[in-house]
């Protein structure tokens, strides 16, 4: 499952990361977007999500929310 299909409040685990893009997995890697790590969509937009990474909220769009794969605790 991707971010865009989470539901809003319940905390997953991110699985991996599909970018294709290793300046772009650095910089989320830097936000403490990689696997292992929990997070948290705070809420569905049109154009991507919000989520909570470590204390932290950060706006996702929605090509980067379909690229981010999570799995349930």
């Amino acid at each position: 499952m991707n971010l865009r299909n989470a539901v809003e409040g319940v905390q997953y685990t991110i699985r991996g990361i599909e970018t294709g893009d290793e300046e772009l997995n650095a910089f989320l890697f830097s936000l403490g977007c990689y696997a292992g790590e929990p997070i948290t969509v705070i809420v569905h937009l049109r154009s991507g999500c919000i989520v909570s990474i470590k204390d932290a909220r950060y706006s996702i769009d929605l090509p980067l929310a379909q690229a981010i794969k999570v799995e349930d605790l």
